[in-house]
């Protein structure tokens, strides 16, 4: 115990502490520490303290600090750990401290690119069943390869942002022509977003052994997803405007030194990858999983629980697959692991999967039933990962209320 006098399983204990960016009252915006139930302003702590690296926690947001790499990430937590454990750091730290419900969370990076992957065999198959009837449910190409699109960088949310339902265009497979309006299939994913920091230059790669360097830490994702928009314009290129609309991220990013216990080995692969994307074990450098409890609520009715431990390729896989061919890789890059789904029913991570298509209807606790999300509807993701020693940490939550379209 600390003079914080948390206890062992809070889930924002010293063995957590998640980066995010906060106000009060309208007031400046502040990078913060969530610890326990209070939100530590580092900027305030650290000029206290007389630290010079105060400097990159000014700016209001996670830029500069991701700009920093690995080096400068390792030497805050530690410390961090050692300001929150120690009672002679108390003066510096506790007159820093505000409590978490007085504050209003903030985007906490700037996204400088987002890639959405597709990285449960589980949920791929589902979506192949569903989409492709007729045909195998991966595509040929889906075990050599993470799948991914491009994403819209500038419609990432923060969780509590209400989204507007989407319009375009959608044709139902018995219509002869298509017909424009809001969307009438409109989906959730639930995905982690990996947050990337340090950079590269254009024309080089990070190979897997390097991803530990850039991988800065996690978030919740709920991949807003138009089924009726995407179904109709994503042959031949993928998705467009039936996902761009609005992906939203919970407002603590889980570092992934937070979440090195929760790292576990892949389920297998075969067959096996390219060189390049090889790896197995736990340790850095190679292609781990995470053992990460998902919890979707739909209207205050836990519908489903995934778990990301299934998920077939690796954060660091997707890194590397993502700079194979030189992209550049820049501070404040998200890519989303894409929808995490179980072989269980109540394991499926989008209501694509779990009403089959509108087919099987999914019942509320309040008696209604839905098989895609309504006006008004309001959706929340949690998760929580095993730390150190018995820990848990916890991700907070990323929701978001669907509105009217406009």
């Amino acid at each position: 115990m600390t003079w914080f006098d948390l206890p062992a399983d809070h889930p924002f204990g010293l063995h957590n502490l998640p980066y995010g960016v906060f106000s009060q009252d309208g007031g400046e915006r502040r990078v913060g520490v969530r610890v326990g139930d209070h939100v530590l302003d580092l900027a305030a702590c650290a000029e206290r303290a007389g630290m010079e690296s105060a400097a990159v926690w000014r700016g209001g947001s996670l830029d500069a600090f991701l700009a920093e790499g690995r080096p400068a990430w390792t030497a805050a937590r530690e410390w961090l750990v050692d300001h929150l454990s120690n009672d002679e750091y108390r003066d510096c730290v506790e007159p820093n401290l505000v409590p978490v419900e007085q504050v209003t969370m903030h985007l906490p990076f700037s996204v400088a690119d987002y890639v959405d992957f597709y990285a449960s065999e589980h949920h791929a198959s589902n979506v192949g069943r569903i989409f492709r009837p007729d045909s195998e449910p991966l595509t040929p190409n889906w075990k050599h390869l993470p799948i991914g699109y491009h994403g819209r960088a500038g419609t990432v949310v923060v969780s509590g942002t209400d989204v507007v339902r989407p319009t375009g265009q959608r044709k139902p497979p018995t219509a002869d022509a298509p017909t424009f309006g809001p969307s009438v299939r409109l989906d959730i994913e639930a995905e982690l977003g990996f947050v990337v920091g340090g950079s590269t230059a254009l024309g080089e790669r990070v190979d897997l052994a390097d991803a530990d360097e850039h991988l800065f830490g996690v978030v919740l994702l709920n991949d807003w997803s138009a089924r009726d928009l995407q179904a109709w314009e994503y042959v031949p290129l993928g998705p467009f405007l039936g996902k761009s609309f609005a992906t939203s991220i919970s407002p603590w990013v889980v570092t992934t030194d937070a979440l090195r216990a929760a790292r576990v080995p892949l389920p297998g692969q075969d067959p096996e990858p390219l060189p390049y994307l090889r790896g197995s074990g736990e340790g850095p450098g190679t292609a781990w999983g995470l053992d990460v409890h998902v919890e979707v609520e739909w209207n205050g009715t836990v519908v489903s629980r995934p778990e990301y431990r299934d998920m077939y390729w690796s954060p660091a896989q997707m890194l590397a697959h993502l700079s194979v061919n030189g992209a550049a890789v820049r501070p404040g890059d998200l890519f989303g692991s894409g929808t995490i789904s179980g072989t269980a029913k109540d394991t499926r991570g989008s209501f694509l999967e779990l009403s089959w298509s509108g087919q099987e209807p999914v019942r509320l606790a309040d008696g209604s039933e839905r098989t895609f999300l309504e006006d008004g509807d309001t959706v929340t993701l949690r998760a929580t990962a095993p730390g150190a020693d018995g820990a848990v940490i916890g991700f907070g939550e990323c929701t978001g209320t669907v509105r009217a379209a406009r």
